[in-house]
């Protein structure tokens, strides 16, 4: 099947798999995901699981990265910081729909090749960043939204703290990599916060921050 027919595949799983947001569904469409997989899986980048990339690291499933762009509940005028950019694919498609995107990889080969594809793609508004992730990104900060793409057992404080009052974070979170919940903070005070449950995944774990 050509990828232009796999990509309308997907379109319609994620719909059936309740992603209802037009805008999201339209990001995932213009957003080729075969650039960011490596040539061994790119005729299956367009199926609904995660592939694998170097450095024991994976491309998440496009349900999954459509379900955390959907429940940051972006707008046009937001700034978003991405914790983990792996291949560069959810900073994409959060690049077609948020004003900026400063994305953050710790790993070095990772950072560099998804910032060469976010620059083939021409994405000016997103902006990789080489560090550890669990520090945020003050400089750049605060967000109106934060996707972090790696599991722990609880958010960062550096993270909430570049949180925008009225902004989303969205992250795994569990003990344990396969008791994780996509969990929702909105908030709504400097101390105070509102959480919701989207149900389990898995990622990959949070690495332990760096001095």
């Amino acid at each position: 099947m050509a990828l232009d027919q796999q990509r309308d595949e997907m379109i319609s799983v994620l719909k059936d798999r309740g992603i209802t947001d037009h805008a999201v569904l339209q990001a995932m469409h213009d957003v080729p995901r075969e650039d960011f997989v490596l040539p061994s899986f790119r005729d299956d980048a367009y199926a609904d699981s995660a592939l694998p990339l170097t450095h024991k690291q994976t491309i998440s499933q496009p349900l999954i990265v459509a379900l955390m762009t959907q429940i940051m509940e972006l707008q046009p005028s937001d700034r978003v910081l991405e914790i983990g950019t792996g291949s560069g694919y959810a900073a994409a498609v959060l690049g077609q729909l948020a004003k900026e995107v400063i994305t953050v990889e710790r790993i070095g080969d990772l950072a560099i090749t998804a910032a060469e594809t976010i620059r083939k793609l021409g994405k000016r508004n997103v902006h990789m960043r080489f560090g550890d992730g669990l520090k945020g990104w003050p400089d750049d900060g605060p967000y109106d939204a934060i996707a972090v793409a790696a599991g722990g057992d609880r958010v960062p404080n550096a993270l909430f703290d570049q949180l925008a009052i009225g902004g989303r974070l969205v992250i795994p979170l569990g003990p344990r990599q396969d008791s994780q919940k996509l969990i929702r903070i909105r908030k709504i005070g400097e101390d105070r916060y509102v959480e919701d449950d989207f149900g389990g995944v898995r990622f990959v774990p949070l690495l332990p921050e760096t001095d």
